[in-house]
């Protein structure tokens, strides 16, 4: 099938499970079409899908940026909190413009009863490549996503900000987890076209996440140049779990996910009896769907190529055939197979550009390095930043989290007594805080009173905590 027809196919779809017609294991709020201005490639990518919960005349709006191969999915059991918790506060959780060459038209339809488990797991895992099967992207067929770096996602991030503040009559507070926070940071400090990012904003979410430290840096130009080299030379698009298919980790993700809600204490047979399935996820004897789901995203048996993705949640009971999950951590594996097993929006971006996060190394400093020149990042008003902070770290970064979030107030306008700082290492890995059991999450319990105070205060008239 030709590229154009795939897409044009993957909108029509969503726009139908946007109206309800997923029934209710897709239930969630609006997903809806957000246009974005032109960027390298085809004029139909040049738009981004969001989910949107919360009161349709909320005036407060909290714009939510997913992570590296993170996906609007991972914020809905969170944003399904928060709006509860904060009154008129709309979560809008954004799916980026890559979001378009996945094919989840089985996984709907599984999700919908109208598909088996079998069937399901036939397409994406058995007939690939084959008639009637999934089809793998060609990422030599999408050159143009070598150029999707932190200006296409800025530029795409800003008219969903744009939405969200429609006339200047909603309040709008960005946020963002992991590399989606460090975008939050970087958006604030952008200049577009001679309009800093941090006047669009009331405030900056940070969910283990950052600049300025908190993560890898790309610190010379030679560095900068390298990594370009090497990404004109090879796949456009991430690959997690070094298999030579990028959409690899989304696959196996949502199939288990899928796997796990709907039959969580079925033996995983189907799944652990698959040659395609990578060795380290396999435990050496039988388990339950829900136990294989909890064996790959626990931190204690999940490999360090995933912590990106990982959770405290419990492990494998001691006997059984099969055996099953036992929750002893933060995140019931319940919550992670509804987050991984989900549609119209799923949990894991299959097609993350590799130049995103060249770009966000890059932009670590947060001012014009000749790394951040080269690449073209705008980064011109970090010093002038005035929008109350709230951060959070986990287990992932040994500090730097916090760390880099007290370098961004000691670099701008933003104040210590306005910011709310929590450090949730060593109970959180580094997923827990979205989709963490509520009576233990410290991101929920936390974040509710710095929106609240953030929304109503004017900028530098903020109450900050430290917790």
């Amino acid at each position: 099938m030709e590229r154009s027809s795939r897409i044009a196919i993957a909108f029509a779809l969503v726009g139908a499970l946007a109206l309800g017609l997923a029934g209710p294991a897709a239930a969630r709020g609006a997903r809806v079409p957000v246009q974005t201005p032109a960027a390298p490639g085809p004029d139909e990518f040049n738009r981004v899908w969001v989910d949107k919960y919360g009161p349709k005349n909320g005036k407060r709006v909290l714009v939510l940026i997913p992570g590296t191969i993170g996906s609007s999915g991972d914020f809905t059991l969170a944003a399904k909190y928060l709006v509860k918790q904060v009154k008129g506060l709309q979560v809008w959780a954004i799916d980026r413009r890559s979001n378009a060459l996945e094919d989840t038209t089985v996984f709907a339809q599984t999700l919908r009863g109208e598909k088996s488990l079998q069937e399901m797991f036939d397409y994406y895992l058995t007939q690939i490549l084959t008639p009637g099967g999934y089809e793998l992207v060609e990422g030599a067929s999408h050159p143009y996503a070598r150029q999707w770096g932190m200006a296409t996602a800025l530029n795409d991030t800003r008219a969903v900000v744009q939405r969200a503040r429609g006339k200047g009559a909603r309040k709008v507070i960005l946020g963002g987890h992991s590399l989606g926070a460090s975008l939050a940071y970087a958006y604030a400090a952008w200049d577009f076209n001679g309009r800093p990012g941090y006047k669009d904003l009331a405030g900056i979410v940070a969910i283990d996440g950052g600049l300025l430290g908190s993560f890898d840096s790309t610190d010379t130009l030679q560095q900068a140049q390298d990594q370009i080299t090497q990404l004109n030379a090879s796949t456009p698009f991430a690959d997690l779990l070094d298999l030579g298919v990028p959409e690899a980790t989304g696959l196996f993700a949502e199939v288990g996910g899928i796997y796990a809600r709907l039959a969580p204490d079925a033996p995983a047979t189907t799944l652990q009896g698959s040659p395609l399935l990578p060795a380290q996820f396999n435990p050496q004897f039988s388990v339950t769907n829900e136990g294989l789901l909890g064996f790959a995203f626990d931190r204690d048996t999940s490999p360090a190529s995933l912590a990106l993705i990982q959770v405290n949640g419990g492990w494998l009971a001691a006997s059984g055939d099969p055996r099953s999950w036992v929750d002893d951590g933060v995140t019931p594996i319940a919550r992670v197979a509804r987050t991984f097993g989900q549609e119209p929006a799923n949990g894991v971006e299959w097609f993350f550009p590799i130049r995103l996060s060249i770009d966000t190394n890059a932009a670590s400093a947060m001012k014009p390095t000749s790394a951040a020149n080269f690449l073209g990042l705008r980064l011109l008003h970090t010093d002038k930043i005035d929008d109350p902070l709230y951060a959070i770290q986990t287990d992932l970064t040994d500090g730097r989290v916090l760390q880099g979030a007290r370098n961004l107030i000691a670099r701008s306008r933003t104040t210590r007594k306005e910011s709310t700082l929590v450090n949730a290492d060593p109970i959180n890995s580094h997923f827990d805080p979205l989709i963490a059991a509520p009576k233990s999450n410290r991101f929920y319990k936390t974040v509710d009173d710095f929106l609240r105070e953030a929304f109503s205060a004017g900028k530098g008239k903020g109450r900050g905590k430290k917790r």
